[in-house]
């Protein structure tokens, strides 16, 4: 793949702290070339960050391939799927503030793909009331820091920045990630 004049810029799902955010700098640091940002640009959401790349202020979207609507990605005319790797996540868990003890039923903040770990990271003594959606697992733990929410079901580093601590086993989850191109910036493959 070519770099751009100004180098490769990576856009993918924010804020700081994101398991998009972690496997983006896995991406970009075994990316060819010395003109790479080093940086991705975050986004508050995949589309946000797709737009990104289709109105050429990025040129890589990085996209988990559980999130449910990775399809508007495959299906998008104007992106090619230019690459795919395996990239284990950060470790995650349910989270509070220190010193809280949420017991019984707990509204528990999470993005919506790792909503499955929620049942399966659930220490005893707490069962779930609500599970309040976010955009990622930095804006849940934003929840949680902010009071909205008793829980949330967070990354490690998303954990750490936000002052929360698990209060249940964590677990990594192997993920396979996605990396689009805009189309016309693509090669023509011949027949």
């Amino acid at each position: 793949m070519p770099t751009t004049a100004r180098g490769w810029k990576v856009a993918t799902l924010g804020p700081a702290g994101t398991s998009s955010e972690l496997a983006a700098k896995h991406l970009i640091a075994r990316l060819p070339g010395d003109s790479v940002e080093q940086t991705p640009a975050l986004f508050h959401s995949y589309e946000s960050a797709s737009r990104a790349v289709l109105q050429g202020s990025a040129d890589l979207l990085v996209v988990a391939n559980a999130y449910a609507n990775v399809s508007e990605f495959y299906m998008n005319t104007e992106l090619s799927l230019v690459g795919a790797y395996h990239y284990r996540t950060p470790l995650y868990g349910i989270a509070v503030v220190p010193g809280s003890t949420p017991s019984g039923p707990v509204r528990i903040a999470s993005h919506p793909a790792p909503v499955p770990l929620i049942e399966q990271l659930l220490p005893k003594g707490m069962s779930v009331k609500e599970t309040v959606l976010t955009d990622s697992t930095s804006a849940a733990a934003l929840a949680a820091r902010a009071g909205r929410v008793e829980a949330a079901l967070t990354t490690a580093p998303s954990a750490e920045r936000y002052g929360l601590t698990f209060i249940s086993e964590t677990r990594p989850i192997d993920m396979l990630w996605s990396v689009f191109r805009l189309t016309r910036a693509v090669e023509p493959v011949a027949a």
